[in-house]
């Protein structure tokens, strides 16, 4: 019994992405194992990238799962191409294709503005909220910056607060790091100064 359980559960699992091959939707791929799709052959700027990905990691060790999806063009949709400006039509159908898998937070974002979406439900809380951001446009650098401002946005509509890490952390490291070289450097003058004094003393 036990071994018909791991088969149909291994099965279910090899499934689940052929289905999602099959529709052709490529986020519905990559948001199985990750929280970011960012959209193909588009020029982003690292930088904003990295805040994302910082804020998203901010927002899981704060317990607060969410995954997003930011669209530049219909080929970042597969054969989902018609959903191209629907971005809370798609928030619901991408939520309902990772449902098996992920039931939480899922946010869209698309160059005319996004879409959010629980298990694949809008949450009426959080639409306001998003509806206040100008829509991106079709810089794909700007749809990452917004996602970033979209996230902290509906953890407010939450009452939740998940902010970008410090920067403190390295300002630290290059304190202490300088504070060493110093430290070193005044070691090393002194071993010099002993080292000239030593003939004459002797």
């Amino acid at each position: 019994m036990a071994g018909r359980v791991t088969m149909y559960c291994v099965a279910a699992a090899l499934f689940v992405p052929a289905v999602a091959h099959a529709n052709g939707d490529p986020a519905s791929d990559y948001l199985l194992s990750q929280e970011l799709f960012l959209p193909f052959n588009a020029k982003i700027d690292g930088d904003a990238a990295a805040r994302l990905r910082k804020l998203l990691d901010s927002a899981a060790k704060q317990k607060f799962p969410i995954r997003v999806a930011v669209i530049g063009a219909a080929s970042d949709l597969g054969t989902a191409f018609s959903l191209l400006g629907k971005p809370q039509r798609y928030a619901e159908f991408l939520g309902l294709e990772l449902s098996f898998f992920y039931r939480d937070r899922l946010l869209v974002v698309m160059p005319n503005g996004f879409g959010y979406a629980v298990n694949g439900e809008p949450d009426p809380k959080v639409g306001p909220r998003l509806k206040s951001i100008s829509p991106p446009g079709p810089d794909a650098t700007k749809e990452v910056a917004a996602a970033t401002v979209a996230i902290q946005r509906i953890a407010a509509a939450e009452g939740r607060k998940i902010e970008l890490p410090s920067d403190s952390t390295t300002r630290d490291r290059i304190t202490i790091a300088a504070a060493a070289t110093a430290a070193v450097a005044l070691l090393a003058a002194f071993l010099l100064y002993r080292r000239r004094r030593q003939p004459s003393e002797s």
